[in-house]
């Protein structure tokens, strides 16, 4: 894996990270703050992604309010560009599947496919805690006020997580929790709220291949919030798993089947659309007999 830095299009110093395979390009829209190695191995794939803006090794924006939606999908075209991407597969987690789906609406000739995974597309808040009886109005007041509350914290939780240790369990989890609890967690929070905020996307504009993978039992994404929003797309393939938010890493060979089979079903489509454009152009320009 490779890191370096780009600039996005306020002009914010960005750092990505790009895997070294040979394989099809796939944009990930990473849960926010997440580092890298949370993620399974996709080792068939050019994975693209980045750290948000202000988290890790990213800088914060010089204006403090350019960390709404469409800073973060400026962001992440900033990424496809420097790889040169022009159209690939786009997959998010958590939060990141707002931004995936958001540059999917926005942007349908740079995306082939769309892997939702444990996150709702917008309205975020309103999704934790879906418990059964419990309101989406209740959900997103619980939701706001507990980030809210967590933003105010900010100071005392880097108190005490950056002095946290982390007992060492082996691989590159143990140096992934180091570099996660050092986040400045009032700017997390507040990067949470800002993010959280962005209302509902509406997704029937979405034509291409769509995966939705939901966890059964995450309270912080419910599967009505996961899988609501894409019901209705002809193209959409949804699992309900017996996981929680954590799914990539509970789960992570049903996420890797699960992006193969979604980069299957694009480059078919691909091919479809290619057959159909060519075979016309072909026919005419056959000679009479």
């Amino acid at each position: 894996m490779r890191e370096h830095d780009v600039f996005s299009a306020d002009g914010t110093r960005i750092r990505l990270w790009r895997t070294d395979a040979d394989g099809p390009d796939v944009l990930l829209s990473p849960g926010l703050g997440v580092v890298p190695e949370v993620w399974p191995e996709l080792s068939s794939a050019r994975v693209h992604s980045w750290y948000h803006r202000g988290t890790m090794e990213s800088d914060r924006p010089a204006d403090p309010r350019r960390i709404e939606l469409d800073d973060h999908v400026a962001d992440a075209l900033a990424v496809l560009d420097d790889g040169e991407v022009e159209r690939c597969v786009v997959m998010g987690w958590s939060m990141g599947v707002t931004v995936a789906a958001e540059l999917a609406l926005r942007y349908p000739d740079r995306v082939s496919g769309l892997m939702l995974v444990a996150g709702a597309p917008g309205d975020t808040f309103a999704s934790v805690l879906g418990l059964p009886g419990v309101p989406v109005e209740l959900r997103r007041l619980i939701g706001v006020s507990g980030a809210t509350a967590l933003k105010a914290a900010g100071p005392l939780l880097d108190a005490v997580l950056h002095r946290v240790p982390v007992p060492d369990v082996g691989g590159p989890l143990t140096g992934s929790l180091k570099r996660y609890l050092k986040h400045d967690w009032r700017w997390y929070f507040t990067l949470a709220l800002a993010l959280g905020r962005a209302p509902r996307l509406d997704l029937t504009g979405v034509t291409c291949p769509t995966t939705v993978l939901a966890g059964r039992y995450d309270l912080l994404a419910s599967p009505d919030g996961v899988v609501g929003p894409v019901s209705g797309l002809p193209q959409a393939r949804v699992r309900m798993l017996p996981n929680t938010h954590l799914l990539p890493l509970e789960d992570p060979q049903v996420v890797v089947e699960e992006l193969e089979l979604l980069l299957d079903r694009a480059d078919a489509v691909r091919r479809a659309v290619d057959e159909d454009v060519e075979g016309p152009l072909t026919s005419r320009s056959r000679p009479r007999a």
